[in-house]
């Protein structure tokens, strides 16, 4: 064999694996939303675990893909061990696929229509169509679906390649004397194992055996331990991923490695035991591509079909083998592990990681804000620490987002991937600040209860109004974001407006009970406080509003899309406004403030006879 057919054989082997990688990367990118629905259906049922490993793993044509991303969800805590078992199993049947395509190439036939079929045949095709798709057209999906014709293309071209180069060495008798040493079980299966291990492909390694085969010198007595050996050689790359990571992800991969073992084992004492009393025939049959097709599949269907009543003890040995240890017993578990690293490839599903963690921020920036208006009511210093914690653990969540929304960034994704990524960002900051301010009306509720100040009854009753429509502007935001609801997200700016209305006639009102003499200054610092908090949290709900629109609409900026709504021809706007200005109408103020009685009637506690003072206060205390 010279120099320039060894050449030709390192480029056909070079485009080979170029093809398999680009189409795979295609066809996660393409299939990504479906991926993400593939795994939401995950229930425990065994039977239903392996069905979606097989499935997942025959679209993105990788079982190490779908191996690495159940260790990554298993690290995160969304998947326990049992399930993550199924799931391998599964991931061992679905990546068949590839060899069944892949056989296709051997395909000959007189009959157009038959001889269609071949990949070598129909493949320019696909080529041409891709290429086409990729030179003219914008669309991210449909991008994706091109990068998957042209990566099939280039496969094939790569494997037809390589056979052409293998072909004169059918004749080389060194070359198949190498090939009679592989009928040794142990070397044809460190041979497979290494080659995969290498290659990181169980798939590809597949490829370059049936190209191998087709120059009609691979017997199946040295095809079939190869076969065994590339199982164990693509559980390499879930060992590596589960590196650094948490321990019952490395029992997943350990897992992935005692399954593939134990199928090994078994197949070499059924095929090899048996030949001590009975000579298989199949055994000196020149190997093909649908010959080393069928033999994978009986494989790993066989394997799974044994193993499957053994899941328990399987993760019972992954448990022995790695112990649990005294940190994992006590340890809590932490809600940022679901931002695992090992989902990065997988945007669809970093995703929904991603958004479930910013709705729990959300959510504790809601709580955060309801406590802190419960507090100038009633505050209880008990609650104090425990409040300051949960302002602390949202500024936690805030870093620990965006720090892996921004590697998540330099991920490959398509438009409504960009668009969810784009809000997430933004938002979560809108979050920390609504966390913030939550905390302010907390300190403000302190602030009251230690100068042992209260507001009268006619500024509480206006500050229910207030805080009713605060109540509402952040529930009508939650529903919005969580379910990227565009109609609920129009509702929020007009009672935004509502809000903004009222903090200008409550601090009005402030001012003219100041200027009567029935308030102090101390207590209209806390008063204005409390309504800036409440202001300024109402503008990041309409921050985060105006973003789902924009970036669903592909609209203008910002202030340009606030000013074209808010302004005064807008009729449509302006009675809503209108409508919600009723809802949330202010208690009607006394015409003046007489004195003594105004006092009498402001401090007066539910419960209380009417005009009667408050006990514990007198008629000097300020409103």
């Amino acid at each position: 064999m010279d120099f320039f057919r060894i050449l030709t054989l390192m480029g056909g082997l070079a485009l080979f694996l170029f093809g398999m990688d680009f189409m795979g990367n295609s066809l996660t990118s393409w299939s990504g939303p479906r991926l993400k629905n593939f795994l939401g259906s995950l229930t425990s049922s065994r039977i239903k675990a392996v069905l979606l490993g097989a499935g997942v793993t025959a679209i993105i044509q990788s079982s190490s893909g779908t191996t690495v991303m159940v260790v990554g969800l298993v690290n995160s805590g969304i998947m326990n061990l049992k399930q993550a078992i199924g799931i391998i199993m599964g991931a061992n049947i679905g990546t068949t696929i590839t060899a069944w395509v892949l056989s296709l190439a051997g395909i000959e036939s007189s009959n157009f229509f038959v001889r269609f079929l071949k990949p070598t045949n129909f493949s320019p095709i696909l080529a041409i169509i891709g290429v086409g798709m990729l030179l003219f057209i914008k669309d991210e999906r449909r991008r994706n679906l091109a990068g998957i014709f042209v990566g099939f293309a280039i496969l094939f071209f790569g494997m037809d390649t390589m056979s052409g180069a293998m072909a004169p060495l059918a004749k080389n008798p060194a070359f198949q004397n190498l090939f009679l040493k592989f009928s040794n079980p142990i070397l044809g299966i460190l041979a497979g194992a290494i080659l995969t291990a290498v290659l990181q492909s169980s798939s590809a390694s597949i490829g370059i055996l049936q190209a191998l085969s087709a120059s009609g010198i691979v017997t199946m007595s040295a095809a079939l331990p190869i076969i065994m050996g590339q199982n164990i050689g693509t559980c390499i790359t879930a060992a590596l991923s589960s590196i650094g990571a948490q321990r019952n992800a490395k029992r997943a991969a350990m897992v992935h490695l005692l399954f593939n073992l134990s199928g090994t084992l078994l197949f070499i004492l059924f095929v090899y035991g048996g030949e001590l009393f009975y000579s298989w025939p199949f055994m000196d049959y020149l190997a093909s591509p649908v010959t080393i097709a069928i033999v994978h599949s009986i494989f790993n269907v066989l394997n799974t079909a044994i193993l499957f009543n053994f899941i328990p003890l399987l993760e019972k040995m992954a448990y022995l083998l790695i112990p649990e240890s005294e940190e994992e017993k006590i340890a809590k578990f932490d809600p940022f592990a679901v931002l695992d690293d090992r989902l990065l490839d997988t945007p669809s599903i970093a995703l929904g990681q991603t958004h479930t963690l910013a709705v729990e921020m959300f959510d504790l920036a809601i709580d955060l804000v309801k406590k802190g208006a419960d507090a100038i009511n009633a505050y209880d210093p008990t609650q104090f620490k425990k409040l300051r914690r949960q302002e602390v653990k949202v500024d936690r969540y805030e870093d620990a987002l965006g720090t892996y929304l921004l590697k998540l960034s330099a991920q490959k994704l398509n438009q409504d991937e960009n668009n969810q990524l784009s809000v997430m960002l933004h938002s979560i900051g809108d979050f920390e600040r609504i966390a913030d301010h939550g905390w302010s009306m907390v300190l403000a509720a302190k602030e009251l209860h230690d100068k042992e100040l209260c507001f009268s009854n006619y500024a509480r009753a206006e500050l229910e109004v207030q805080l009713k429509a605060l109540g509402d502007i952040l529930t009508i935001t939650r529903e919005s974001y969580l379910a990227r609801d565009l109609e609920s997200a129009r509702r929020i700016e007009p009672l935004e407006e509502v809000i903004d209305m009222l903090t200008i006639q409550l601090k009005q009102r402030h001012v003219q009970r100041l200027k009567a003499g029935v308030c102090s200054i101390d207590l209209g610092f806390i008063w204005s406080d409390i309504l800036t908090s409440i202001e300024r949290v109402s503008d990041h709900c309409s921050n985060i509003g105006v973003l789902m629109i924009e970036l669903a609409e592909k609209q203008m900026g910002t202030h340009e899309y606030l000013h074209q709504i808010k302004k005064k021809s807008n009729l449509d706007f302006q009675q809503e406004v209108s409508v919600l200005a009723d809802i949330y109408e202010l208690p009607p103020l006394p015409e003046s403030f007489p004195w003594p009685e105004f006092m009498e009637e402001a401090f007066a506690q539910p419960g209380d006879e009417a005009g009667t003072p408050r006990a514990d206060k007198t008629a000097s205390e300020p409103i």
